[in-house]
């Protein structure tokens, strides 16, 4: 996969929110092939939290290490996926390396994901809550 490939994957996704008009239909083998890469990616928990983090600013990866209280190695294994699929961008300054979130359509994802995931927790406790009384 190219970065000139998951740049204009990024743009075709993410440049609008109604993304069901822009996408070709049916898709083309290789766009699934990125779409499915960038699910694997977001399929690590750890991953999740780095992004959740980073949702608050950019961050080196001893604050991030600190943070989700996990191995500066760990964290760094993380953080280069999350970089190699654009989904993060990285700046050094000094002997630091800081990372953002440089695909915000990553956060909406996530958001939606959420939100479908609490609307789901709701209706199985109120299911619970009518079965019980």
């Amino acid at each position: 996969m190219t970065l000139h490939a998951i740049q204009l994957y990024n743009l075709l996704i993410y440049s609008s929110r109604s993304i069901a008009t822009s996408l070709p239909h049916p898709l083309p083998v290789d766009l699934v092939e990125l779409i499915a890469r960038r699910f694997r990616v977001l399929g690590e928990p750890m991953r999740i939290r780095l992004l959740d983090r980073l949702r608050d600013g950019e961050a080196t990866v001893g604050e991030l290490s600190d943070a989700l209280s996990a191995s500066q190695q760990n964290v760094s294994k993380h953080l280069a996926v999350l970089t190699d699929v654009g989904m993060l961008g990285r700046r050094k300054h000094g002997n630091h390396v800081y990372y953002r979130i440089a695909d915000e359509g990553v956060l909406a994802l996530c958001e939606d994901v959420c939100g479908s995931v609490e609307a789901q927790l709701r209706a199985l406790g109120d299911l619970a809550n009518a079965a019980r009384g």
